[in-house]
């Protein structure tokens, strides 16, 4: 994990980040009739085109849509919400996609996009800036409110593009479409939802302890766990360079409350970004002894897992959203270090409330994770969830039960927040995407009859299809 503000969403994850391609290999696409596809994008009440950028076999349009502050109230103010579209041809499936915080403006496929060779809408989640009202009734910032945004691009978009759509999206993207089934049941044909965590209880997380008690290797556990209990043990010598550091990029500490307490929650965030980010075999970069490693060696370490700069406020103003969902609806984590002594920890693992200006009102919604969860377990239809082994965002996780139909919950051996359909076992792989190809109307008779003949119809392009992870400063989703 690279410095906060250097990890804007690109996107992710796997599910990766979205990066302008070379030559693509699909055909040139058409619109309907003579019609061209910007002219019928455009006809859509309240589109408006911010830029077109040329890609070979597609057309890409980053675009304006007018939306509702407030879906219930639609007549109290509006704002304008920034959506991409990747089109390849209208005759083909759609995939709509969000990655839950910034969309990119650059052009790029999601694997679901790849495996159905289709068109792809990709949203940009409410109050993340640009696509925030003005001014920002924060209260609107909700489950509901998001999904209801992807209800009316969907709408609006299906006249347009009348083939089956998929709904899908990472981590906090992968909840996103989630909430979204929940809410609009019977929009689209399809979820896949990646790494998608679920917190049903906010005050129960004995999961994610058990998860760090055993995950990877106790090898490689001693050494994380060593390099953070030290980054605490040396908190007044490092806490003197972050100073500096702080000094030197102009960082501040308002909305936090000290230095001393981003750095504390900077070491606390370590050992969870490694297995977040880093697979088994990453362990060979950490420190084998802590004890006598230098000073720099541990500043280094962490601020390449962490990021130093994750918690001032100048790394936390672009993702006030994201916090502010976890205090009031979505849920966060809380972990315990039995291996640190009591007298290292000044704060522990501090909740959202503390990452989120004070200006903003902020109440916990209990219910709202339970309903999701319980309509997932009793009534989810063609959902698939992918899960990484090493993963701790997978500790606690979406289930699927006797109620749900054609759903499925399957791990990534041995990966990260980065899993994906072609991270699974064998058989795992062929029958998801053989799914995929089904809900998208794209299936063909010998994978219909045969789910192991299954495979992407769109040609991989390495750089079209960035199968990294989306990155994101540790605990962030």
């Amino acid at each position: 994990m690279r410095k906060a503000l250097r990890w804007l969403l690109a996107l992710t994850v796997l599910i990766g980040t979205l990066s302008t391609a070379g030559a693509a290999t699909a055909a040139v696409p058409e619109a309907t009739g003579t019609t061209d596809i910007k002219d019928q994008l455009l006809a859509i009440p309240g589109m408006s085109l911010v830029e077109e950028k040329p890609y070979t076999g597609y057309r890409y349009f980053v675009l304006q849509y007018t939306q509702p502050v407030d879906h219930r109230h639609p007549s109290k103010g509006t704002f304008q919400q920034r959506i991409t579209v990747l089109h390849k041809d209208v005759s083909r499936p759609t995939v709509f996609y969000t990655g839950g915080y910034n969309v990119s403006t650059n052009p790029g496929r999601r694997e679901p996009t790849q495996i159905v060779d289709g068109n792809q809408v990709s949203m940009e989640y409410r109050f993340f800036t640009p696509s925030r009202p003005d001014p920002a009734d924060w209260s609107k910032l909700d489950i509901w409110q998001a999904a209801s945004d992807q209800h009316r691009i969907f709408k609006a978009l299906k006249k347009i593009y009348t083939k089956n759509w998929i709904a899908t999206g990472g981590s906090k993207g992968g909840m996103t479409a989630t909430y979204f089934e929940r809410f609009y049941p019977h929009d689209m044909d399809g979820v896949v939802a990646y790494v998608a965590p679920n917190d049903v209880v906010n005050d129960e997380d004995s999961a994610y302890d058990r998860f760090f008690a055993s995950v990877g290797t106790k090898e490689c556990r001693d050494r994380l766990n060593g390099v953070q209990r030290e980054a605490l043990v040396r908190r007044e010598s490092l806490e003197k360079k972050y100073q500096a550091y702080a000094a030197e990029n102009g960082y501040t500490f308002t909305t936090i409350g000290s230095l001393d307490r981003a750095y504390e929650a900077v070491v606390l965030d370590y050992v969870w970004g490694f297995w977040q980010y880093s697979l088994l075999s990453d362990c060979d970069t950490i420190p084998a002894d802590a004890a006598t490693a230098t000073d720099d060696e541990i500043w280094n370490s962490v601020d390449t897992i962490s990021g130093f700069s994750a918690y001032a406020d100048q790394g936390l103003e672009p993702y006030t959203p994201y916090y502010y969902q976890a205090g009031t609806q979505l849920g966060a984590p809380t972990i315990h270090f039995p291996y640190i002594e009591g007298k290292y920890i000044r704060y522990g693992y501090q909740p959202p409330r503390n990452f989120v200006p004070r200006d903003i009102p902020m109440r916990f919604q209990r219910g709202a994770m339970r309903d999701v969860d319980s309509w997932v377990a009793h009534h989810a239809q063609h959902m698939l969830f992918v899960y990484g082994q090493n993963d701790p965002w997978g500790a606690e996780r979406f289930r699927v039960g006797a109620g749900a139909k054609d759903a499925y919950v399957f791990t990534a051996p041995g990966l990260n927040h980065g899993a994906n359909v072609a991270g699974l076992t064998a058989d795992e792989k062929a029958l998801a995407t053989a799914r995929i190809l089904a809900w998208a109307g794209v299936a063909s008779p010998a994978v219909q009859a045969d789910p192991s003949a299954a495979k992407p119809l769109a040609r991989f392009d390495a750089r079209l299809d960035v199968r990294d992870v989306e990155r994101e400063p540790a605990l962030r989703p």
